[in-house]
């Protein structure tokens, strides 16, 4: 089972990109959102992967620029009536941890807005998580209460997972992403720091 892939993009289309590892490329089924973040052809990436099966469509590789999303996917897919289109969709319009909240917050309508899901089966998704760890976002009540509290994602955060699957250094990641915020101010959005990043890194 292939859980990884350091290399370069060789293509990117419309609902894949083409992974060379080696002289051997991979085609690796992605997100709108995935496809978007790669690099340009030519250059290094970390494809966090999930390998499924089945007599239809045989293997195949569903790629992730970062570990949560291939959790998030993965427990999606746990849900009745999630297959792997419909979790990519989910995915493609909130991050794990937005996910998280929609959850705790029984926020469907941010669920539906997912192709290939309609209220039902946004309603269901809720259901079906509640109570459990979306990618490592822990959900908690409030002692007394029944309010609901969940961990969202954050441009910061985002653009730091975003990093990683570029496969650079934890701690060179967050370093970078940390100057470009104080550079950019408390406004800045994912894809500007994400840019301000690189260009500190020389990529």
């Amino acid at each position: 089972m292939i859980g990884r892939l350091r290399g370069q993009v060789a293509e990117v289309g419309e609902e894949d990109a083409l992974i060379d590892v080696g002289g051997v490329g991979y085609v690796v089924r992605c997100g709108a959102r995935t496809l978007g973040r790669l690099p340009a052809p030519g250059d290094e990436t970390v494809i966090h992967v999930e390998t499924q099966w089945s007599e239809a469509t045989g293997q195949r590789l569903y790629g992730f620029l970062a570990r949560e999303d291939r959790q998030a996917f993965v427990l999606l897919q746990g849900v009745q009536g999630v297959g792997p289109k419909a979790a990519l969709g989910v995915l493609d319009v909130l991050s794990p941890g937005e996910l998280a909240h929609a959850v705790a917050h029984d926020d469907k309508a941010s669920v539906g807005r997912a192709n290939g899901v309609g209220p039902k089966l946004a309603q269901r998704i809720i259901v079906e998580l509640k109570d459990k760890p979306i990618a490592g976002v822990v959900m908690t009540a409030a002692l007394g209460g029944g309010t609901v509290h969940a961990a969202r994602s954050t441009p910061t955060g985002d653009a730091v997972a975003a990093l990683l699957g570029l496969g650079v250094a934890d701690a060179a990641a967050r370093r970078v992403v940390d100057h470009a915020a104080q550079r950019l101010g408390e406004g800045a959005n994912e894809t500007d720091l994400i840019r301000a990043a690189l260009k500190e890194l020389g990529r």
